[in-house]
């Protein structure tokens, strides 16, 4: 049953729960106008989880941004028995692991770089003039006003700005521009021939689905000129290029479905209410199960990313327990009429996150041939994603690095998968490559390039102990490689 929405005069908003779940909500809402910057008022309702009756709850959510939800669901955590959520939840002591680290870059370079170096990207420039090579570093930007700097360093260790991909009014004119609408994400430079691509990710205007763009530039310097429209649409991120000695060039990325998957279970849930239970056997997870499905009908209404602020707790419930939830949708396709089962289908097909790859045309615009699937999540560490890959070439070897889990949280890692050719097949190494350890958190995102002393580097972001989240800063870290056929290791620095 559909949930109830009425419109009080003090109140824009008010939700009451669906029948048949086994937690009862009403919620009023009064949202934040478009030009003030702060966050929502909300009032809730529900069941005192110690004496059983019924209380009302007043939040006041300082601004829209991650921390604020998290603060939210803490004291909702606290005053209804909901699920806590991760970043909140107590610290549990992280492996004391030494990786020799080189650290790179661990503030702001000016005040333009609001969030750090997520999603880093190191090319390897030779220099023609005989001097040392120049290393450009490009990265994640999100809402900022000026979208994906520009670093250079010849050493790894004295670095200059060097200007922005996009500055100031200059972003592609297909893609959404503002605080909490635009995503700029992901970008990668890549030297083919005489130009510079640079490929990226950036939501368009006004379908508001992640597209991969496309700019170019004669210099890594810059200026970069885009491309009029993104060149691969359909929910899309995390570009990355390879390319092979004959200048063949391959492009990756992945399907964004963990965007998609928890509105296809929570629709599910709203037309099934009996498999609540089954799917949250916890009660504090039904419990969250049960607000988020009461909720849902103002959060589909939200940009994104806030959207997923507002839902991420249910995510956390699946994905703490990714594979058994998996699985247990299998068993629940018995004994239900066939728009069920197609309904559980659909969410297991967005649970999987796959990987593609596919040549591009010799001027970059386009993808020719086939595509093929590479890789997709189906180990425990991985959870509900894998997501920002990056191809390295030794011998005959290609070995695939990508991050997977909740970029926002502890869990978040890098792997490793090795292959015989650019489009795989990929053998993953069962065991996360790099993981949060009592140093760093959520190591992610990572890129390869030969370091100054001729060795592999491995460059990649990580959070400040206790400080992950959406838009927290994130720091450069690399570590230096040794490639075996089967596997790779860390050398000591």
């Amino acid at each position: 049953m559909e949930n109830k929405v009425m419109q009080e005069p003090d109140i824009e908003i008010r939700l009451t729960s669906p029948e048949h779940i086994p937690f009862k909500f009403s919620i009023g809402i009064r949202e934040a106008s478009d030009s003030e910057n702060f966050g929502h008022t909300l009032e809730v309702t529900g069941t005192n989880p110690e004496t059983g009756t019924e209380k009302t709850i007043h939040y006041q959510l300082a601004d829209k941004a991650h921390n604020a939800y998290l603060d939210f669901y803490e004291k909702m955590a606290r005053e209804f028995n909901l699920r806590m959520p991760l970043n909140r939840q107590p610290r549990k002591a992280k492996p004391a692991t030494k990786i020799p680290y080189r650290q790179l870059l661990t503030q702001n370079f000016n005040k333009d770089i609001q969030y750090g170096y997520g999603d880093p990207a190191v090319l390897r420039v030779e220099d023609d003039s005989g001097e040392a090579p120049w290393y450009y570093l490009v990265s994640t930007t999100n809402d900022s006003p000026e979208a994906f700097p520009i670093l250079r360093s010849q050493n790894l260790v004295d670095w200059e700005f060097v200007r922005f991909v996009f500055p100031l009014g200059q972003k592609p004119l297909w893609a959404a521009e503002g605080e909490l609408i635009s995503d700029y994400w992901a970008p990668e430079m890549h030297q083919v021939g005489n130009e510079f691509w640079l490929y990226f990710v950036a939501r368009d205007k006004h379908s508001r689905e992640l597209c991969i763009g496309m700019a170019k530039a004669s210099k890594p310097e810059g200026p970069f000129t885009s491309e009029d429209e993104p060149i691969l649409t359909g929910n899309i991120i995390d570009p990355h290029v390879f390319v092979q000695e004959n200048g063949t060039a391959y492009l990756y990325w992945k399907e964004d479905n963990n965007d998609v998957w928890p509105g296809k279970l929570i629709d599910l849930l709203l037309s099934q209410p009996e498999l609540l239970p089954v799917l949250f056997p916890n009660q504090q997870d039904q419990v969250t199960a049960s607000f988020i499905l009461t909720v849902w009908p103002w959060a589909r209404m939200l940009e994104p990313m806030e959207r997923f602020l507002v839902i991420q707790v249910l995510i956390e419930a699946i994905t703490s327990r990714y594979l058994e939830c998996y699985h247990l949708l299998s068993h629940l396709l018995e004994n239900h009429p066939t728009e069920v089962q197609e309904q559980i289908r659909e969410v297991q097909a967005f649970m999987k996150t796959p990987m593609f790859a596919q040549q591009l045309s010799p001027d970059g615009r386009t993808l020719i041939g086939t595509r093929t699937k590479i890789l997709e999540n189906d180990l425990e560490w991985e959870a509900h994603l894998v997501e920002g890959m990056w191809i390295s070439q030794q011998g005959d070897k290609y070995y695939l690095f990508y991050a997977g889990n909740d970029f926002s949280t502890d869990q978040y890692g890098i792997g490793v998968a090795i292959g015989d050719s650019p489009l795989g097949p990929f053998q993953k190494m069962q065991q996360p490559f790099l993981q949060t350890t009592a140093e760093w958190w959520a190591p992610g995102h990572p890129s390869v390039a030969t370091g100054p002393d001729g060795k592999p580097m491995l460059f990649l972001h990580a959070y400040f102990p206790g400080q992950a989240g959406y838009k927290q800063f994130r720091a450069l870290l690399a570590v230096t490689l040794r490639f075996e056929r089967d596997k790779v290791l860390i050398e000591e620095g």
